[in-house]
């Protein structure tokens, strides 16, 4: 059996959420600093190991003052929990394009299970002859699970922001490795 790695090309990589805001609009972030890797057996996509980190330091809703108040105690707690992780232990395949990836999130030391709607992009060569496979990946999660309780009610009675996040991901990796196990 073959063992290949796979590492996620970050320049060609975006990880984002969305939330709701007044419960009337929505506001778009994301992490600028990733990093991730898959192994599988062969380029057998439903063995699937994946291990994904995000930097939260790395934030960015294009607001600083939204941004840092992210970091803070009310959300995401940097100081104590700079990272997201999240370990991928199946991927269940539904046609030749879509897969459900199951796995933990841990966000804010607490460690979830989710899984999360996988669209496979396929495998191609690039142009300096390096095999690259690409993927588009949603889910959601209620951010109260993970200690995100913040919340102010408006003048109207309404909350200032949605319980459920939508996460984005559009990853493309590079195969780096592939060990012959005997």
């Amino acid at each position: 059996m073959t063992t290949t790695k796979w590492s996620l090309d970050p320049m060609h990589s975006e990880i984002q959420f969305k939330v709701k805001h007044l419960m009337i609009s929505t506001v778009t972030g994301g992490f600028n600093k990733f990093t991730g890797t898959v192994e599988t057996d062969g380029d057998d996509f439903t063995t699937a190991k994946v291990q994904f980190v995000a930097d939260i330091n790395s934030i960015n809703t294009n607001n600083e003052h939204r941004d840092q108040h992210l970091k803070n105690a009310d959300f995401f707690e940097i100081e104590k929990y700079p990272i997201l992780e999240f370990s991928g232990k199946s991927m269940e395949k539904i046609d030749d394009e879509n897969y459900k990836l199951h796995g933990e999130l841990t966000l804010k030391g607490v460690t979830k299970a989710l899984s999360l709607d996988v669209e496979f992009g396929g495998i191609t060569q690039d142009p300096w002859g390096n095999t690259r496979s690409g993927f588009s990946v949603n889910g959601k999660i209620n951010r109260k699970d993970f200690g995100m309780e913040f919340n102010a009610v408006g003048e109207t009675g309404g909350l200032l922001l949605g319980e459920e996040i939508k996460l984005m991901a559009n990853a493309e990796f590079v195969k780096e490795l592939a060990i012959v196990e005997a």
